[in-house]
């Protein structure tokens, strides 16, 4: 960063300098001597001083800049913005503020064309991967391009955010972005092999989660890249074992997350957190039937005596009327009938999407056959009289109990649909289931097909 040995020139080092290792007094010394440094660059990669405080996670002399009216979208030769440096750093308190001071989540680089969000997604930081989503959701990117669209935005070599994702093995970012829309089998332009999905480059790059993730969104094991590779081939090529027994076309099918379903669409985040644990529990059973025997065996879950205790102490009280294995965590509404994750979630897996109509027919309550409407976590009820809290407690949790199961059990005596659900017992059984750097040149150097 030397800028030769002028007054002037050392100025603009002394402020790099300052900015770069967070020394805010020298920073605002020099400021307030010089203020027209603030609009200075660096000579080769001409990063600004705002570049330069959100490459390095320097929030005080961020905010100090932008309260100065600096643009928080100059660019530097590279047409970065500072945003796309604070995403590709992970410096998520410099993400937020530039998006609170208006940045720009649109802008392209000339490197490989990507926007902040790919850079985020590339390099792995899910915070501000999380926080750049929720502003496009919230500002004028969302009226003006469509919010679908920003998600599954393509950079120069036609990748998009889950393909770069899910290429450099970003499994908590596969997630986010499936989460949000990001479309699960769009092949890629010229990154990688030509007409890649996310799952051919999750396969490539071994991550067994990645692929577990594009499994229970519907992801297509058969597809093929321009070269008629499907996904298990590529991770045969690439000698990962364990994810091409889960990739063959012969093994068991994964459950899908019911997506086109409305009341999915519509959980709240509690209830959807449990029943997504249920359908990768369910999933990763399903692995170990494939995985059994193999050298790739997954290792068996480690439960402690302590919750074995714990399940039967609850089984009297509170057990899934259906599977009469698991604690009931689901009510359905209307009705308030009341089943746990994995029996809910194997109600609306029942049938697979359809393409064609991208949407399906709610499920019925197996015990009383209304429609679901919606589907909340069940509320634990606390007792607050500290009165006697031996006998008579156990007598009325008891009697709860046998009343709540007694209704469930009567009201959906004669529901087929119950019988067939019971008749499958467990939902285990049903399912057989870097840091950043500034320059990114090297992308290409690691993209290139082998």
């Amino acid at each position: 960063m030397g800028q030769g040995l002028s007054c002037r020139g050392s100025h603009e080092h002394g402020l790099f300098r300052a900015v770069q290792h967070g020394d805010f007094e020298t920073f605002a010394t020099l400021l307030e001597t010089h203020p027209s440094l603030m609009n200075h660059t660096t000579v080769y990669d001409r990063h600004s001083p705002l570049h330069i405080a959100a490459a390095n996670g320097q929030i005080h002399i961020l905010t100090r800049l932008l309260d100065g009216s600096v643009n928080p979208d100059v660019l530097n030769r590279q047409k970065q913005t500072p945003l796309m440096l604070a995403a590709m750093h992970g410096k998520f308190a410099c993400v937020e503020k530039l998006l609170e001071a208006g940045a720009n989540v649109l802008m392209f680089d000339s490197v490989n064309g990507r926007t902040c969000l790919h850079y985020a997604a590339y390099y792995g930081h899910s915070s501000c991967l999380k926080a750049i989503l929720s502003a496009a959701q919230s500002s004028p990117v969302a009226a003006s391009w469509g919010f679908a669209r920003f998600v599954n935005i393509r950079d120069g070599r036609g990748a998009t955010p889950l393909h770069l994702a899910a290429r450099q093995r970003r499994p908590e970012c596969v997630h986010i972005l499936l989460d949000r829309g990001a479309l699960v089998c769009a092949p890629t332009g010229r990154y990688g092999c030509p007409g890649s999905t996310a799952l051919h480059l999750a396969a490539r790059g071994g991550s067994l989660d990645c692929i577990r993730s594009l499994l229970a969104w519907g992801a297509d094991r058969l597809q093929r890249d321009t070269s008629g590779r499907i996904p298990y081939m590529v991770a045969l090529k690439h000698r990962h074992g364990a994810c091409a027994a889960l990739l063959n076309p012969t093994s068991a099918e994964p459950l899908v997350w019911p997506s086109p379903l409305k009341l999915i669409s519509e959980l709240n985040p509690e209830a959807k957190a449990l029943l997504e644990r249920a359908l990768m529990d369910a999933n990763k059973e399903r692995e170990k039937n494939i995985l059994k025997g193999s050298a790739y065996s997954l290792p068996s879950p480690s439960h402690s005596d302590g919750d074995d205790d714990n399940i039967s102490e609850v089984s009297e009280t509170e057990l899934c009327c259906i599977c009469f294995e698991q604690v009931c965590t689901i009510e359905v509404q209307n009705c308030g009938h009341q089943m746990c994750a994995q029996c809910t979630l194997a109600l609306c897996c029942h049938n697979k999407p359809n393409p064609a109509t991208a949407s399906l027919t709610p499920p019925l309550c197996p015990f009383c056959r209304s429609t679901i409407a919606r589907l909340v976590v069940v509320k634990i009820e606390e007792n607050h009289d500290d009165i006697d809290l031996d006998n008579s407690v156990d007598i009325d949790c008891s009697k709860l109990s046998k009343s709540r199961k007694s209704r469930n059990l009567n009201e959906g005596g004669g529901s087929s649909s119950f019988k067939g659900l019971s008749t499958v017992g467990s939902f285990g059984k049903i399912g057989g289931r870097n840091s950043g750097k500034i320059a990114a040149e090297n992308d290409y150097v690691d993209d290139k097909q082998q």
